[in-house]
């Protein structure tokens, strides 16, 4: 065997072949990160669609399922209090499935709160019982249906005299009646509006011009 075959391999191809090697395993981990990093979006992105139509759904079925029941008396007016609304704050009854509740109709008070990490839609139930609510003891604590909020607000609508819509208002200022719809505008701390929630009250009745 000559010397030109036995001398094996130089400082300068050993180097060039490490470099090579390097730069592939740099590649595929790259690759990798990016690959998982693309996956956790992903799935982050599932995780909040699935929170935000579960969200959706309650509130869809809370609010639609209002009932023009009273739960305590305006002092003012000496009506009957069977819905308060302004932009950050709901109140009706509603029957309580037996899974959130001993079921018959409870008070539900959705209110926008600030939280550690911005604003929070929160929801709290308390029993009415002969126009008059029957707080929990031990009291039981609103619960969080959605946080990590930039700004939420409440809208209603109600029936005009000639049978049409009236315009969005955010102060429902007739108690005694339900609107006849209520919108719900959500939008993240990262700027991203939820899908518009406009939420019908079948049992809000004919006629409700005065609450305008």
């Amino acid at each position: 065997m000559s010397a030109r075959h036995a001398r094996g391999f130089t400082l300068i191809e050993v180097l060039l072949a490490t470099i090579l090697l390097a730069a592939g395993l740099a590649l595929a981990f790259a690759t990798l990160r990016a690959a998982t990093a693309t996956a956790q979006r992903g799935e982050a992105i599932a995780q909040r669609n699935e929170h935000m139509r579960a969200v959706e759904l309650f509130l869809r079925r809370r609010i639609g399922n209002a009932r023009p029941i009273a739960f305590g008396m305006n002092t003012d007016t000496g009506m009957p209090r069977r819905f308060e609304g302004d932009r950050d704050h709901m109140r009706f009854v509603a029957d309580l499935p037996d899974y959130l509740g001993r079921g018959g109709p409870y008070l539900h008070e959705l209110t926008i709160v600030d939280g550690p990490d911005g604003p929070r839609l929160e929801v709290a139930f308390t029993m009415v019982l002969g126009a008059t609510t029957v707080a929990d003891n031990p009291p039981r604590k609103p619960e969080v249906l959605a946080d990590h909020l930039h700004d939420a607000t409440f809208r209603y609508r109600a029936m005009t005299e000639d049978n049409r819509l009236s315009d969005w208002v955010e102060t429902w200022n007739n108690g005694d009646n339900l609107p006849v719809q209520v919108e719900i505008t959500l939008r993240d701390a990262d700027g991203r509006t939820w899908p518009p929630m406009i939420v019908a009250l079948p049992l809000a009745g004919g006629y409700q011009g005065a609450a305008l």
